[in-house]
């Protein structure tokens, strides 16, 4: 069995700073009770984190649960935010909906791409998938900007002409995300442990490497990566010591991969109607410790370049 301890950059993980006014990211209509007692259903509501339209009051003879007013919400308490998975969407924007037309006979080309290789997918009509290697989390707003508006339509005067919204002025979000190494440098081609990305045949799984291992290099000339096919590659540390067919990325190529994605989130910008949001900073740390996320609790002890290889969790068993 071989144990050694595996050593080198465990995750790449980084702390975000984004900058925008509006909301970009709706809730839909929310019941709200009206200056009149009556319920609303016409109220646009943003994203709010653990915000609940109930307001703990209720009526004992029926139980009816009475609504908040729209005007009863505390921004700091529960503050704006941007889903983990609207990022996400808008972060792999352009391939967003490839994997509508995925299948076994054409996975080797998502394999191959910036979806495959960080966004993950999973493909229901074969149970083929790949795990992200990428963790996000939500955008939450620090300023709490919200406002109460409402609107009325031309001509009309009845209750279901007038309509409104919770709105925003400027929104600056946190976020705290990070990219695991053992889930970006190992893809695995075997069904044994139920996380295969994707049926090979006899000699194929050469020339899906080939193909990963030419779209890496084309992201980056100056270094060499290397995608290396194996039947049987074992994680480190195992007691068994039992293997699965997979590729296995080089140094240079998860370097390549992780530089790709910190790009795509250093140029992520969402734009939705008069609303809009950039990414105005991101703090890197390349951790080779134990405790996942420390940039989160002590922003003091993360490493901001890259000074050690990634470590590697999959050795080759003949």
């Amino acid at each position: 069995m071989k144990s050694e301890k595996i050593t080198g950059i465990k995750s790449v993980d980084f702390k975000i700073v984004a900058k925008g006014h509006g909301v970009v990211n709706w809730n839909g209509p929310t019941n709200l009770m009206l200056d009149n007692g009556k319920t609303a259903d016409n109220h646009t509501m943003p994203k709010l984190r653990g915000y609940s339209n109930l307001s703990g009051r209720v009526k004992e003879e029926t139980g009816y649960k009475y609504r908040k007013e729209a005007s009863d919400i505390d921004f700091k308490k529960t503050p704006l935010y941007i889903s983990q998975n609207c990022i996400r969407h808008h972060l792999f924007r352009e391939q967003a909906f490839d994997l509508h037309y995925a299948n076994k006979k054409n996975l080797k080309e998502v394999l191959a791409s910036i979806t495959g290789l960080i966004r993950g997918y999973v493909v229901p009509s074969t149970q083929n998938k790949r795990t992200s290697p990428l963790l996000l989390e939500d955008f939450v707003d620090q300023l709490g900007n919200g406002n109460f508006e409402q609107f009325g339509q031309t001509g009309e005067r009845d209750s279901s002409s007038f309509y409104s919204k919770t709105t925003f002025g400027d929104t600056e979000y946190l976020s705290y995300g990070s990219i695991s190494i053992e889930q970006l440098q190992f893809i695995s081609l075997d069904k044994k442990f139920d996380r295969a990305a994707m049926e090979i045949t006899q000699g194929e799984g050469e020339k899906v490497a080939e193909l990963i291992e030419q779209y890496v290099q084309s992201l980056d000339s100056t270094r060499a990566p290397k995608a290396i096919f194996h039947p049987n590659y074992v994680r480190n540390g195992t007691i068994f010591e039992e293997g699965e067919n997979g590729i296995l990325l080089n140094d240079d190529a998860v370097a390549i991969l992780v530089d790709a994605t910190l790009k795509k989130l250093r140029e992520l910008a969402i734009r939705q109607a008069k609303s809009y949001m950039y990414i105005d900073e991101i703090v890197v740390d390349y951790n080779n410790s134990t405790k996942m996320m420390r940039i989160k609790s002590d922003e003091s002890s993360i490493t901001q370049n890259l000074e050690n290889k990634y470590a590697v969790y999959f050795y080759a068993k003949d």
